[in-house]
């Protein structure tokens, strides 16, 4: 798997076999430029918590979700056998992933193949270290003018692991007490974004996109800028957004993060833009 070009100091396990965590970065954030970047607002708030992480980098592949949701069950065995072998390689115990998909797949369906691992979505993590102390804001760090912030449910991170007060908790620290605008549908009574259950391969009436809906909801609620917790989520928000015409910021809760604890870095003239 391609991991990001420029993923910031994330060391492989074989250059760091003591870690303590695994951070599973995922498909999306290895292929998918825009959400690379959920990648690596990660990593430098993993650094800058100083946590033992280690990633498995060219060994890492596909958890093969979509696949069994679409029906391959071939090919997510096949995955996932591939997968347990190397994470039970490096002895592996505990997983972080910024993607519900991964994170359901690597809990439930693993642990039917002999995969038995713990395995926290990333606001969980990041809910943990900042009630440690560990994620303090930068003294004198202004907080970013988001706006509104109204903060998008993944189905399967709420409705499927029943994780919905992690997300918020990180995200009142990275907005900083600004308001925090809840949609009608939200937690366990989240709406879907249109992409889970392997539908983020399929193609829909441009007339009847869920996540044209969806995001119109975010956008009733005067929202100026929408947070997700996941990859899929993102994208989909993010072209519903568009297709309704406004001019908001779509921002995974970690970029959220990064931006409060201002650790984004200083534009280099020779990076891409992404």
């Amino acid at each position: 798997m391609s991991l990001p070009p420029d993923l910031p100091a994330a060391p492989t396990c074989k250059e760091n076999p003591s870690f303590d965590i695994l951070y599973w970065v995922g498909c999306a954030a290895s292929y998918d430029r825009r959400a690379q970047r959920i990648a690596r607002a990660m990593v430098r708030l993993l650094r800058h918590a100083g946590v033992n992480f280690a990633i498995l980098g060219k060994e890492e592949k596909c958890t093969g979700d979509s696949a069994r949701r679409l029906g391959d069950e071939f090919l997510f065995q096949e995955l996932a056998t591939a997968n347990i072998e190397t994470l039970n390689k490096y002895h592996v115990k505990r997983i972080v992933a910024h993607c519900p998909h991964c994170v359901n797949a690597l809990l439930k369906d693993y642990a039917q193949f002999g995969g038995h691992y713990e395995v926290v979505h990333h606001t969980q993590l990041l809910a943990d270290l900042i009630r440690a102390g560990k994620l303090p804001a930068v003294a004198g760090t202004m907080v970013p003018e988001t706006g509104p912030v109204t903060y998008h449910d993944p189905c399967y991170l709420a409705r499927v692991n029943g994780i919905h007060e992690a997300p918020r908790e990180v995200l009142n620290t990275a907005i900083g007490g600004q308001s925090l605008c809840e949609m009608k549908r939200n937690r366990a009574g989240t709406s879907c974004c249109g992409a889970g259950g392997g539908r983020m391969w399929m193609e829909e009436d441009p007339k009847k996109r869920v996540s044209t809906q969806r995001a119109g909801e975010a956008l009733a609620t005067g929202a100026k800028t929408v947070a997700t917790g996941c990859p899929f989520c993102l994208t989909m928000m993010t072209d519903g957004v568009a297709a309704n015409g406004a001019e908001v910021r779509v921002l995974d809760i970690a970029e959220l993060l990064v931006e409060r604890l201002g650790l984004n870095p200083a534009p280099a003239a020779t990076a891409p833009t992404l």
